[in-house]
């Protein structure tokens, strides 16, 4: 700020007069009040306005000129004046003052100029004034109605007791007592009220003292032996109570339970002097033989090593081998035993079964004799729920265990033979340990609903459950389980030994689900033994050649001979594929010709043979067979033709082997640059190549449309269309499109070429693909898979309560993965249902504070790959004040049995990355354009892919293609087993 020297500028005019086109307006906080000051300054104040200190006051610098009447303004206007601002005239001498210059404010106060610089003045924060501590921040509420919970195929509850007749009575205290025992549950003891010693000790019991609660409230303290159980099973105690952090000797119960813990419960050892008396001798012979060499380091993937028994088990061992208290114990069993065998002898039943001990067919190895015995059997109900750990086990000798089972087997033959089936499949279940019996017995007797309920929840084989509940009558159950657990065909299979009419219904609609999840080659080989469904599979056979690709052309071949009009029907299809030259279409024919010499002989078949060979020829003549030795089919094919003419007249072929793109690292890698006028009309955020080589591009709020490989529009789908989630079978589409909270689902029907809208649901994170029929997605800490073909969103397998979000999800046939957060790695094998394989922690690197995840990629198999920015600490920033930032990619190897190289270093260039089981995509920043750089497993670059400008591209891997594109229609198709690169068509 300038002050007032020798020269100073004194305008004639003190004020503007009248209207003027004020720039700026000046509050002076003295005249009007700081508060009124503020208020009209916060009146006039919007994002483009700022607001600066000046001369004591308050400088509102405005976005555009404003017309304002001086005497009514809320403060003394500026005009600008040949790009000085100034709060009076000044005339052309006044104008030329020394002073005077571009972005200078004038401000005539008291009759004197002050002048200041406007780059100099210091910014007032506005957002200062507002006082909003005491607001509160509420989220917003849709207004439409919330998304409906999800439906998920919850396991069956056990049975309950009134299933098995009125005859069976409520539970007695010591019969759940005796359950808890064998489910290896804590015994729950009755609450009973302290007795009159516990509460005179509570009455004596000095402030402070330890005391345990009784079940009215009273205190007692607790006695030596819950003190010596809590002393040996605490390895965290190392001291007397009350002496926790002195340095006294320990007391005698602190050693001896710091003996039973073992070495190491307190560190290392050394330098501790040698204790020779009867303590140190029971110690060591309680811990067992020395362990002079430290454990080996397990690899990150191997479980953790099984826990050992814990010091009050040592204790309790010791004392049965080594005291009277074993031989007590030996002597109640024994007689516990023979009270039991008497009750069987004696055709006692009823008593024997209360009592009966459980068997187990495979003793654990953590098993021990338990100090007490097991409690009375009130009722005799199945546990439909399975039992492990050491209190199931109640351990003999083998005689005992082979007498007992003699005596269960007896037991079980009686209830038979008098028509008391329900209890003698709880003898088979419970007691034997024999729970595939006990289902077939209940199978065999009619109890069809029972018996799929106790297979169920004893989780045997997804193939008994799903044939039990389909002899039950429970098909919606069958079919969902079957789904989940892909055990139709064992289920199949076992039905057709004994139920050929069930098994037959139970193909048929296997091959119907098949069907409505677009796997049609799979329905037609399911239904197709038996031969009064072929005729129904005529239908899938013509969807499944209209979605095209090799699996069309297969079911071509297929629909041409199989039927005896099929020549009729399917010829100008035929006719189309062996007359097409174009080189793109060359696998088609060779896939057409391995599929019509596996079908059986048939005057259709031997009419095509003779033009799908010259195809075949023509296809190598002109250097369009690849990938595979096409003569063995060629051979084939001479010998199913009808003559011998074309075998006489056609020379000797060599074997022709043109190795794919991807395996040839002698090819040229492919390159091609994206020109930035080539943009289209419409905005696409989602695309998708299908295996007809058609493409389906979303357009947002436009819908989707699908398109030919040459541009020309098949259809249009009028759903709004954000992100897109193909069919492994190309026949259809679920187009997503973001409502909020929620996400707005519609299906698209590529054949029949029509949508519907599914559903409105809350995603987190979705699987890019799935295979028609279900369908992986998470729901913040909740991951499910979705039944793809009910009518709403319904969830046939869920796992919730995760620690972190599910983010990154991916799933193919055999394998389904996704990260919970920063924090892990969950990876699941699909056979027969899905079932936990690995679950790793992400690299450290990656849960680091400093990093933000900026992408990551996720192959089904668990292999991933992620890709943070790192800000490095304020003390290692540059000289320049500019901090860069470092782009590093971790990786997490999958639990199959492959590996990748990856040997490129950090680039800051780096701002995505995307994987399949082969290859790895990088995208690169450079300058104003962007730049693809794929790399195979080895780590050798094979092809690069320019964009021209600023719009960042986007990627997809499909089966052998890869699809790049940005929003402006843009993009690129590679094929990675031909290396043909194509440019995609504009929208």
């Amino acid at each position: 700020m300038s002050t007032a020297r020798a020269g100073l500028l004194r305008p004639r005019q003190q004020v503007h007069r009248g209207t003027v086109k004020a720039s700026a307006l000046w509050l002076d906080p003295a005249l009007l009040g700081e508060a009124e000051a503020r208020r009209r300054i916060l009146a006039m104040w919007s994002p483009t306005v700022s607001v600066h200190a000046v001369a004591g006051g308050y400088l509102v610098e405005l976005s555009t000129p404003r017309v304002v009447a001086c005497d009514t303004a809320p403060g003394l206007p500026l005009t600008r004046e040949h790009g000085v601002l100034t709060s009076a005239p000044l005339s052309q001498a006044e104008r030329r003052h020394p002073r005077l210059h571009e972005d200078t404010v004038v401000l005539v106060l008291g009759g004197q100029a002050q002048t200041f610089s406007a780059g100099a003045l210091p910014r007032v924060d506005v957002s200062a004034w507002l006082e909003v501590s005491g607001w509160r921040l509420r989220a917003p509420e849709t207004l439409g109605a919330p998304p409906p919970p999800v439906a998920v195929l919850e396991p069956l509850p056990p049975p309950s007791r009134e299933r098995f007749g009125p005859g069976v009575p409520e539970p007695s205290p010591e019969a759940q007592a005796m359950l808890a025992r064998m489910e290896g549950r804590a015994v729950t003891a009755p609450a009973r009220g302290p007795g009159w010693w516990a509460r005179l000790r509570a009455k004596l019991s000095p402030e402070g003292t330890v005391v345990r609660a009784g079940a009215d409230g009273g205190r007692v303290r607790p006695g030596w032996l819950t003190r010596l159980r809590a002393r040996f099973s605490n390895p965290g105690t190392a001291s007397r109570e009350g002496g926790g952090t002195g340095g006294g000797r320990p007391g005698w119960l602190a050693r001896l339970g710091a003996a039973f813990r073992g070495p190491g419960a307190h560190g290392p050892q050394q330098g501790r002097p040698h204790a020779s008396g009867w303590l140190a001798r029971l110690a060591a012979m309680l811990q067992g033989p020395p362990r002079d060499a430290a454990p080996r380091a397990l690899p990150p993937s191997a479980p953790a090593a099984p826990r050992g028994p814990n010091p009050w088990g040592r204790l309790s061992d010791w004392m049965l081998r080594n005291t009277l208290l074993g031989e007590w114990v030996r002597q109640r069993k024994t007689e516990y035993v023979r009270r039991l065998f008497e009750m069987f002898e004696e055709g006692d039943l009823h008593e024997a079964l209360r009592h009966a001990i459980p068997l187990s067919k495979e003793m654990s190895d953590g098993a021990r004799e338990a100090l007490g015995l097991p409690g009375l059997r009130e009722q005799l109900t199945l546990q439909t729920q399975a039992r492990g750990g050491a209190g199931a086990v109640f351990a003999g000798g083998p005689d005992l265990y082979s007498a007992l089972q003699q005596r269960y087997r007896e037991a079980f033959r009686r209830f038979e033979r008098e028509g008391r089936f329900d209890e003698a499949a709880f003898v088979l279940a419970e007691l034997l340990g024999a729970v595939e019996e006990a289902v077939s017995f209940l199978e065999r007797h009619g109890r069809f609903k029972l018996a799929a309920e106790l297979a169920e929840g004893r989780k045997l084989e997804p193939g008994i459950v799903v044939r039990q509940w389909f002899l039950a009558g429970d098909v919606a159950r069958a079919v969902a389980i079957a789904r989940r657990s892909g055990a139709f065909a064992d289920a199949v299979a076992r039905l057709e030994r004994s139920n050929p009419p069930e098994a037959r219904a139970l193909r048929l609609l296997w091959a119907e689900t098949l069907a409505e999840a677009g796997d049609y080659a799979r329905a037609i080989q399911v239904v197709w033994p038996v031969a009064q469904n072929r005729e129904a599979a005529r239908t899938w056979l013509e969807r499944g050649v209209a979605c095209g690709g090799a699996t069309g052309v297969r079911l071509l071949a297929m629909w041409a001979t199989a039927f005896p009009d099929g020549l009729t029907a399917a010829g100008e299809r035929v006719r189309e594929l062996l007359e097409d030259d174009a080189p793109g279409r060359a696998s088609e024919r060779f896939v057409f010709g391995l599929a019509l010499v596996e079908e059986a002989p048939s005057a259709n078949r031997t009419a095509l043979v003779v033009p799908t060979l010259r195809a075949l020829l023509r296809d190598r003549a002109a250097g369009n067979a690849r990938f595979t030795s096409d003569l063995d089919l060629i051979k084939r094919l001479l010998a199913a033709a009808p003559d011998g003419t074309l075998r006489t007249d056609l020379p000797t072929l060599g074997d022709c082997v043109h190795p794919a793109w991807r395996d040839d690292h002698a090819r040229p890698r492919a390159e091609a640059t994206v020109w930035a006028s080539s943009a289209g009309t419409f905005t696409v955020h989602d695309a998708v190549v299908l295996p007809d080589g058609r493409l389906l591009y979303a357009l947002g709020e436009a819908g989707a449309r699908l398109v030919r490989a040459d541009g020309g529009m098949v259809a249009h789908f009028d759903v709004p269309a954000f992100c897109l989630v193909p069919s492994w079978h190309g026949d259809r589409v679920l187009a997503l499109a973001r409502r909020g909270d929620v996400w707005r689902l519609s299906r698209l029907d590529l054949v029949a070429r029509r949508s519907r809208p599914w559903c409105d649901v809350a995603l987190t994170a979705w699987a890019p693909s799935y295979d028609g029929d279900v369908w992986f997605v998470s729901q913040d800490t909740t991951v499910m898979m979705v039944d793809a073909l009910a009518s709403g969103f319904r969830a046939l397998w869920s796992v919730p309560g995760l620690e972190q979000a599910a983010i990154c999800l991916a799933a193919d046939a055999t394998h389904m993965s996704f990260c919970v957060g920063k924090r892990e790695r969950w990876t699941y094998a699909l056979a027969d249902g899905p079932t936990l394989r690995d679950r790793s922690a992400l690299p450290p690197e990656v849960m680091d504070p400093r990093r933000v995840l900026v992408a990551q990629s996720m192959v089904p198999d668990g292999e991933t790959a992620m890709l943070s920015m790192e800000f490095p600490p304020r003390s290692e920033a540059p000289a320049d004040g500019v901090t860069p930032l470092m782009f590093r990619v971790n990786w997490m190897q999958p639990v199959s049995l492959r590996s990748r190289v990856w040997t490129k270093p950090d680039d800051e260039r780096r701002k995505g990355i995307l994987i399949s089981r082969e290859w790895c995509l990088e995208l690169l920043a450079l300058g104003t354009d962007w730049q693809f750089q794929l790399t195979d497993r080895q780590g050798t670059l094979r092809a690069v892919l320019t964009f021209e400008g600023d719009v960042r591209p986007e990627a997809r891997f499909t089966d052998g293609l890869l699809l790049t594109f940005d929003a402006g229609g843009r993009g690129l198709w590679l094929d990675l087993e031909s290396g043909e690169l194509r440019h995609l068509p504009v929208v």
